[in-house]
């Protein structure tokens, strides 16, 4: 399955959870992400309005008072602790890094030292957590996303008045198709964009697609100009090319890295986006033994990839090249072995069933939880997802 926003009215964080409810998500899946980052009582209501005369799904993050102003450190250590499916805690925390990077560019210090101030806040954190909750719990192939209405205008901050659209989502926007749109006041904020442009996997229009369901979230404000509102649409790509399956390959050779810190450049790739990411053992000048290392990615976080490679490993230089990707058809459910939930992955072909795998780290995890060898709980996993 594929997925496309459009962002043409603008995008915040309560926005995209109203759009994931409304095209089918349950809302108790956002809440349990919440409950399990949250160190205080946030609860998620949802209620059905209208936009612009349009049929619309809000989602309320109702908090408490708190004077808490937290850090990049303090929400990283929240995520860190909390009970998260891994894809749900990396993209969750791909979301805040990009956010922690933009304020300290607009701030001039290090992203550690960030105060996130309204995006730090409870209703921030759970407008984060909830989407990528929701998000993962789609298993899209691809989302693509129009580009971004950001307004225009004059906002108000915790610094005072700046202009919109504001410097963080400036920040943010490097690299984002973005419009200015048709309401003139802040349409797109941090914590939308961030969610945006750490799950897209690619920016443009409506991919082909058949198209099976719809959501649409709502914003607070409901102006004249436009429908205050994020449409979220959701199918199965018809197999015509779309540059929502292109995707870039990023190479170097290595021969003076040493071995040891390879699983976990491999594993800071993938928390940064990357859609895989693989050594091959070569063979390089003077016949010293070295690895190619290859990162298949898309170009809405090649600029983070980049980042990694270059900081995580001793190249001096990348090879990028080009590549048309073809996916089947997925989804993910979850079947339980013995009180032991395990996600499994289904891919189809025209509509058939042709390969149907329960997830490895789930697995083993649900192994040592029962005391039985790995190999039985799999082949368990498997006979009961069918």
């Amino acid at each position: 399955m594929i997925g496309w926003l459009d962002c043409s009215a603008g995008v915040s964080g309560d926005m995209l959870l109203g759009a994931l409810v409304g095209a089918g998500v349950d809302v108790a899946v956002l809440q349990r992400a919440v409950d399990a980052v949250s160190p205080e009582p946030v609860a998620l209501r949802v209620e059905q309005v209208t936009r612009g005369g349009l049929a619309a799904t809000r989602v309320h993050v109702e908090v408490a008072d708190s004077a808490t102003s937290r850090s990049w450190v303090d929400v990283r250590a929240l995520l860190d602790a909390a009970d998260l499916d891994p894809p749900v805690r990396a993209l969750a925390t791909r979301a805040f890094t990009l956010l922690a990077e933009a304020e300290a560019a607009v701030h001039g210090t290090h992203p550690d030292d960030v105060h996130f101030h309204e995006v730090g806040a409870l209703d921030a954190i759970a407008d984060v957590v909830g989407a990528a909750a929701g998000l993962t719990a789609l298993g899209l192939d691809a989302l693509t996303c129009s580009p971004v209405a950001l307004g225009s205008g004059t906002a108000r901050t915790a610094h005072g008045p700046v202009p919109v659209p504001v410097p963080a989502v400036v920040a943010l926007a490097t690299g984002v198709p973005v419009v200015a749109g048709a309401v003139p006041h802040e349409a797109a904020t941090p914590t939308g964009l961030a969610v945006v442009k750490a799950a897209a996997t690619g920016f443009g229009v409506l991919p082909s697609m058949v198209l099976t369901t719809s959501g649409t979230g709502a914003g607070g404000r409901d102006p004249a100009e436009a429908p205050n509102v994020v449409r979220l649409l959701l199918g199965t790509p018809t197999g015509e090319p779309a540059g929502d399956l292109m995707a870039l390959v990023l190479e170097t050779n290595v021969d003076d890295l040493d071995p040891r810190l390879w699983p976990e450049v491999l594993r800071r790739l993938l928390a940064a986006g990357a859609s895989d990411a693989w050594l091959t053992p070569i063979l390089m000048k003077k016949g010293r033994p070295a690895h190619t290392l290859s990162v298949l990615c898309t170009d809405a976080v090649a600029s983070e990839v980049r980042r990694v490679v270059f900081t995580e490993t001793t190249t001096i230089g990348l090879r990028e090249s080009r590549v048309a990707k073809t996916a089947l058809a997925r989804s993910e459910s979850v079947v339980d072995v013995e009180g032991q939930r395990i996600r499994v992955k289904t891919a189809s072909l025209d509509g058939q069933v042709v390969n149907r795998m329960p997830e490895y780290d789930d697995v083993v995890a649900a192994s040592l939880a029962l005391g039985r060898p790995v190999r039985e709980v799999l082949e368990q996993a498997r006979r009961v997802s069918g």
